[in-house]
């Protein structure tokens, strides 16, 4: 398979949109149960608040998505050209990002940020001709 076509830069592109997200709802998540860390570091110190973090599940399963995500992107890099890749994985996160937010951790995401969206998508087509 050759990895500078056009169907697998797409899967390159995919895999760090898809890990990014999953890093990202995944942290948020976490963030959410462990609460405030200006509390949580009042009451139980520093090192307190840096335990609540790391002994959360889901912090754990986004730090491994956020690193499977940096590692596509460097894999992407070595096949593609950073002015494709970059700007394409960066914008579609954002799109994704969105879609998460509201099905997945039922954020309000309004209007605005839906109308930011589509324009994403419009200047990742863009960037693809």
């Amino acid at each position: 398979m050759n990895l500078s076509s056009g169907p697998a830069i797409a899967a390159m592109i995919g895999a760090i949109v898809l890990t990014a997200t999953a890093g990202d709802v995944f942290i948020a998540s976490a963030m959410r149960s462990v609460g405030d860390l200006d509390h949580i570091r009042a009451a139980r110190g520093f090192e307190g608040a840096v335990w609540a973090v790391v002994s959360e599940s889901r912090f754990l399963a986004g730090f491994t998505c956020m690193g499977l995500s940096f590692f596509c992107l460097l894999f992407s890099l070595s096949h593609a050209d950073v002015s494709l890749i970059a700007p394409a994985a960066g914008s579609l996160t954002f799109v994704s990002n969105a879609v998460a937010a509201k099905w997945v951790l039922h954020e309000n995401v309004d209007r605005r940020r839906w109308l930011a969206a589509v324009f994403v998508c419009c200047g990742v087509i863009l960037l693809k001709r």
